[in-house]
């Protein structure tokens, strides 16, 4: 795995160690790098793959804050959203509402006129009346005469 960590090399194994003889080919020498520059090397990887394991930690962690604040706004989001519907509702409860009273004021309209139609009506009624009586006052009046 990349985040497994490369087991050290015990320096004194190597110290200790009992150099290969070299039997005259001058290949062997450029071929084979020696215990040091493999202890060298060694250690270059061990810190290389230690600054890859720090650098996906920290990749991984700045992964989780991206994470949890993607979140954050999912949640605001949410919020958000539910507030607009219940603006939504309280608005259609408000147009429902002055729906209801344009009715009422339209009903109300409707029997104060009736109700003046009915007025005007009756005093035509009581006009006619007092026309018919006079009416029969003069008659009176010039019969006795």
């Amino acid at each position: 795995m990349a985040n497994e960590r490369i087991p050290p090399v015990d320096e004194s194994q190597l110290r200790h160690a009992t150099p290969k003889v070299d039997k005259g080919g001058e290949d062997s020498r450029d071929e084979r790098p020696s215990a040091e520059a493999q202890v060298v090397s060694a250690e270059a990887a061990r810190n290389e793959a230690e600054q890859l394991r720090r650098l996906a930690e920290e990749t991984r962690a700045l992964r989780d804050e991206h994470r949890e604040a993607a979140e954050e706004l999912r949640h605001e989001r949410e919020h958000l959203r539910e507030a607009a519907e219940t603006a939504r509702t309280a608005s259609e409860d408000a147009r429902l509402a002055a729906e209801s009273a344009r009715h009422a004021v339209v009903d109300s309209v409707r029997a104060t006129a009736e109700s003046l139609k009915t007025t005007l009506e009756q005093m035509t009624v009581v006009e006619e009346m007092r026309k018919t009586l006079r009416d029969i006052r003069d008659t009176k009046k010039g019969d006795s005469n």
